[in-house]
């Protein structure tokens, strides 16, 4: 019987593990499945190494990379000596996972990357990494195919995962009653972000540019979402509008309905142009992070829709420009141009085309059952 064995980090990770096992017991009958992973890796019947709640600790304290460094001698240990598996899957978490393919690889260890490391976003270097030790690159995004195959590293574009896994839209009309909105007025909702620096840095910004646009545009309503990952104590420290409805998980029905968004960036983003919401992004952080991202990065641009498109479609307001009145006038923009609105729209489903030409999890498993 072959053998696989998989590492992710965190809960994201763990979900497109779990969809591609799901997806590869239709291709292989007979293999054996252990992992580091979540609940949604034993649904699927995967043995446990470790749970891997752990892991996605923030932070460079001494603790958390003395776990790490425990957990990774003691994973490779037991994969050299005991397990052998036919495959090492490694699934995002690149810090760790690049790190412990130096050694798995060492060990003569056969190793694909599912979600491999934003390298041409920052830190370039790492491709050095993924070049020595990684037989295989399974990409999300088509551009990196070729940035690896550039440095003669197999890559293949597999497709974005969210595109299959994100829910279809929301009905408009069912979500405005579920939470008590106003039908007649437009939706302006605001994703300050999900972690607690985000919250210290940009809630007082993006509220300050909703009272602008509520006075400049009194048609217009608001809410704002609280990342799962948030207490409610800790929302609530930084945010005390009692005017603003707060929505807690329901993040992606509310991306759905909304006519626009005020996104801190990352992955919601991706989701909100999948969902053809327009958008602006806005990002602010000490300046002395701000002036380290510039040296290690690699890309001018911060937001994935821009990224993939290799254009400015949506705007980024960052540091300085990240402030009420700018934020204020685009999305002012967004809902009283419509032809603005509508280019957008339209370059957002390019977007979406773009990444829709594969299901990932079928591809990926795919590719696993070809090689083992």
């Amino acid at each position: 019987m072959k053998r696989l064995f998989i590492i992710t980090g965190e809960l994201s990770g763990d979900a497109h593990a779990a969809a591609v096992v799901e997806q590869l017991k239709k291709f292989c009958k007979e293999i054996e499945i252990e992992a580091i992973g979540g609940m949604n890796l034993q649904k699927q019947g995967v043995k446990l190494f470790v749970d891997h709640s752990k892991m996605s600790a923030m932070g460079l304290s001494l603790k958390i990379i003395t776990d790490h460094f425990a957990l990774g001698r003691k994973v490779v240990n037991y994969l050299k000596n005991e397990y052998k598996p036919d495959m090492v899957l490694l699934i995002d978490y690149g810090g760790f996972n690049l790190n412990i393919a130096k050694f798995l690889k060492k060990a003569g260890m056969k190793i694909y990357y599912y979600i491999p490391p934003q390298i041409w976003a920052s830190r370039k270097w790492r491709i050095n990494t993924v070049k020595k030790y990684i037989d295989k690159v399974m990409t999300i995004f088509p551009f990196e195919k070729k940035m690896y195959e550039n440095e003669n590293i197999v890559a293949e574009f597999v497709g974005h995962p969210l595109v299959s896994q994100l829910p279809q839209k929301a009905n408009r009309e069912e979500f405005f009653e579920k939470y008590g909105l106003d039908k007649e007025k437009k939706l302006v909702s605001i994703f300050p972000g999900s972690r607690t620096f985000e919250l210290k840095n940009l809630m007082s910004v993006f509220l300050g540019a909703a009272e602008i646009i509520k006075e400049k545009s009194p048609n217009t309503q608001f809410v704002i979402s609280q990342a799962p990952s948030i207490t409610d104590e800790t929302f609530k420290k930084y945010f005390n509008d009692s005017q603003i409805q707060i929505i807690k998980g329901d993040n992606q029905a509310l991306l759905s309905v909304s006519d626009a968004l005020i996104l801190a960036s990352g992955t919601v983003a991706l989701e909100a142009a999948l969902y053809g919401t327009p958008m602006i992004i806005s990002y602010r952080g000490p300046q002395f992070l701000y002036l380290i991202y510039k040296i290690v990065r690699c890309i001018k641009r911060v937001c994935l829709p821009n990224i993939i498109l290799d254009k400015d479609i949506v705007p980024e307001l960052l540091q300085k420009n990240s402030n009420p009145n700018i934020i204020a006038k685009n999305i002012l923009h967004i809902l009283e141009d419509e032809n603005y609105r509508s280019e957008m729209i339209a370059n957002l489903e390019t977007v979406k085309n773009v990444l829709s030409t594969k299901e990932s999890s079928k591809e990926v498993a795919r590719i696993i059952s070809e090689e083992i």
